[in-house]
């Protein structure tokens, strides 16, 4: 059985969100942003989203350092000590095992929830729902426990996940439907691959959403990242002391930078996954935000352009976006992502979205970020 006073929620608030170039920047990632135009941040969103499931004093945010006043900013019902700052970025795995360690210096029994910052859920009771049942795997069979999406196109941005009806004598097993088997993790792959993993039924989108015990985490951290496992375990006594920081910015410095499915969870043999079906997007590209905008009769979308600033003819299935009072004229224009940031102007056909990573780079690269 689950416990609230044992869960801990981790919410990831480090990344730049640089497919979401040009409006989300070094100085402003989108988790930070009204992307939605709904008065909230996403990562206010989530907060609101996860809150239900614990008390305040056991959500943690781990983020960048530079954007430690923003998360404070944004939620001010944070306790101060639950900010836990990267002093450089080391991708997923670095950034769990240090809230893993933080965790067990407060609750060794824990059972964690990881979930991203900048995700859009529409269901949250389902969400919720999901959630329980996951920690509920996570407690009955030791499983590190993914959350997987049912696939409504083939993606090509999304990792998916393999996965099979649970042995009836396996642990955890019961008559839910959401709990599945891992056969395995695929990265993103390309069009012929997404559209047979989509008419095979068999896969899910890796939403990057996990429940585990802390104890089963902490094993598999042993088991296969055993160099920096050593590097936290050296300094375990100093997590929720003054000298967490100092200790952190030691293990940063020499730690590898990957990611916590290809160092983990893509080696486990205790990998579970819940099915859920809430209404989930990363909101990781402009055409992932595309299908979450209201549309006009010619399936454009906009986002903060004002309906008396446009001017929009023979134009189709765009996602244009803009500062309200930009006055955005188009036409004879198809399937394109317009973004006018106010510094800075992104053309981009929709179907060339990932292509934007790398205008990122390049641009910061050139003192533009």
């Amino acid at each position: 059985m689950t416990n609230p006073e044992h869960t801990f929620v981790v919410i990831m608030a480090g990344g730049v969100g640089t497919r979401f170039w040009p409006m989300s920047r070094d100085a402003r990632p989108k988790q930070f942003m009204d992307i939605l135009g709904c008065g909230r941040s996403l990562i206010q969103m989530t907060y609101d989203r996860v809150l239900p499931l614990t008390a305040a004093d056991r959500i943690l945010v781990v983020t960048n350092e530079r954007y430690r006043r923003d998360v404070a900013s944004a939620l001010p019902d944070l306790p101060a000590a639950n900010i836990l700052c990267e002093p450089r970025m080391r991708n997923t795995a670095p950034c769990l095992h240090y809230a893993n360690s933080v965790v067990a210096a407060r609750n060794a029994n824990a059972q964690i929830v990881v979930a991203s910052a900048d995700h859009l859920i529409e269901d949250e009771d389902g969400f919720r729902s999901v959630i329980t049942a996951a920690l509920g795997l996570a407690a009955s069979a030791g499983q590190l426990v993914s959350v997987g999406i049912a696939p409504t196109r083939p993606d090509t941005g999304y990792g998916y996940i393999e996965h099979r009806a649970l042995d009836k004598s396996s642990p955890g097993c019961s008559d839910d439907p959401r709990l599945r088997a891992v056969t395995r993790f695929v990265e993103k792959p390309n069009r012929s691959n997404a559209e047979r993993f989509i008419a095979s039924g068999d896969f899910a989108w890796n939403a990057g959403i996990f429940c585990w015990n802390l104890s089963d985490i902490q094993a598999a951290f042993a088991a296969h990242l055993p160099a920096m496992d050593a590097l936290f375990s050296a300094r375990s006594s100093d997590f929720g002391t003054a000298r967490e920081a100092e200790a952190v910015a030691d293990i940063y410095e020499a730690c590898e930078n990957i990611s916590i499915d290809f160092g983990v969870m893509e080696k486990v043999d205790n990998a579970g996954l819940v099915l859920g079906d809430f209404g989930w997007s990363d909101l990781g590209t402009w055409a992932s935000l595309y299908h979450q905008l209201d549309r006009d009769d010619s399936a454009n979308a906009l986002c903060g352009v004002s309906e008396d600033g446009l001017l929009l003819e023979d134009s189709t299935g765009n996602i244009i976006a803009a500062p309200d009072g930009k006055t955005v004229v188009v036409r004879g224009l198809d399937n394109f992502i317009v973004v006018d940031s106010g510094d800075a102007l992104l053309i981009c056909p929709r179907d060339q979205e990932q292509w934007v990573k790398s205008v990122a780079v390049e641009m910061k690269s050139r003192g533009k970020a």
